[in-house]
């Protein structure tokens, strides 16, 4: 009897031991999970958008400062990308004076750099080191995307603050067939959880017939990207890679290092500008989609019409409402083939941003007044 009530005692003591250890390790499981979650809510939450800028360039130089529909093309990407919600803080990074000037101009923070970085990353490291707050994520904005929209910054950083397991994510759209041979339209595959496996300059992937194939979804490489600030330090350690050189990359040393990287599709027209020639196609959709140039509220109006007609026809109070532009045909071929506008000439209309009627054939003062009228 006493063996057995030795023996009950033990089982029992073992029983709560066993319990004990058990609610122990539900309790440290609940505390690790509330810990882990409260981190995960603040996981990568302070941003930083750096539009890194050099005034030397082999194809273009002074591109910061190119005037785009009378503004610095520096200040159109400065004033899109502090659109968006993401960005805690949003500053230029330059190590040139002219485009230092320009930026405080407008109303721009400034960070001077080396003239030595090798490209924009680095840019992007020394800047990073130089304020005075500090940031979970760096976003990279090309200077030159003076059309960037918000939403795809807010979607780059929302793809890394998500993958714990990347520290870099971009954005690619779809490329154009005719796109596809031009080594200044990079191209980029993915896997099917969508992390990068390669970008080139040449066509990706590549097919036995040596063309492009019309019917295959190729993926164009946006310049935007933001990296984990604390990687953005190692980055700038690593030593070139062979492919990064060969291409002219530089994400592509990420991915030689065996770093992953996020890739987000998105639907965006590229219209970066790298030569001169890009200038004035800009400048034309800009015009026509008046971007930069009207609030998201006004009623457009789009008239391939002269200046002669719109000044007799009495308008001012219609002002508030509608916008006038005046598109030179010749000069704007690009919208027209852009819009597929074929016969000349064509009132465009629009209203809060959407395409909402044409009228085909010479457009007369009257019929001017009663399209604005019928629209308002």
């Amino acid at each position: 009897t006493l063996m057995t009530l030795c023996s009950s005692s033990s089982s029992s003591q073992k029983t709560w031991i066993v319990h004990g250890i058990l609610v122990g390790m539900a309790i440290a499981a609940a505390i690790g999970a509330r810990a882990y979650l409260g981190r995960s809510r603040k996981f990568r939450s302070r941003v930083v958008g750096i539009i890194p800028a050099r005034y030397a360039s082999s194809r273009f130089e002074g591109k910061p400062l190119v005037q785009i529909l009378g503004k610095p093309m520096i200040q159109r990407t400065w004033e899109r990308s502090k659109l968006a919600s993401t960005l805690d803080h949003v500053v230029v990074a330059t190590d040139d004076e002219r485009i230092a000037d320009c930026c405080r101009g407008f109303g721009a923070d400034v960070i001077m750099t080396s003239e030595s970085c090798r490209n924009g990353t680095e840019r992007c490291n020394e800047a990073l080191e130089k304020l005075e707050k500090e940031y979970d994520v760096v976003v990279n904005i090309q200077g030159d995307e003076p059309l960037i929209e918000p939403e795809i910054i807010d979607g780059v950083v929302k793809a890394l603050q998500v993958s714990p397991d990347a520290v870099f994510s971009t954005a690619v759209t779809s490329l154009k067939p005719e796109d596809g041979l031009d080594p200044n339209r990079v191209k980029c595959v993915v896997d099917n959880r969508g992390y990068a496996i390669y970008f080139s300059r040449g066509l990706i992937p590549f097919n036995k017939s040596g063309g492009v194939n019309p019917e295959f979804p190729y993926m164009l490489h946006l310049g935007i990207q933001s990296f984990d600030s604390k990687f953005l330090n190692v980055y700038s350690e690593l030593q070139p890679t062979p492919l990064q050189v060969e291409e002219d990359l530089e994400q592509l040393k990420v991915l030689e290092n065996g770093y992953k990287m996020k890739v987000i599709k998105v639907d965006h027209e590229a219209h970066g500008v790298d030569t001169p020639e890009d200038v004035e196609k800009i400048e034309s959709l800009m015009r026509f989609n008046s971007v930069g140039m009207c609030s998201e509220s006004d009623a457009l109006i789009k008239t391939y019409v002269s200046n002669e007609l719109l000044d007799s026809v009495n308008l001012k109070e219609y002002r508030g409402s509608f916008k006038f532009y005046i598109v030179d045909v010749i000069k704007d071929q690009f919208i027209a083939d852009q819009y597929s506008v074929r016969d000349l000439p064509t009132t465009i209309i629009f209203k809060d941003g959407e395409n909402i009627a044409s009228s085909i054939g010479p457009l007369s003062a009257k019929r001017l007044k009663s399209l604005v009228e019928q629209y308002l």
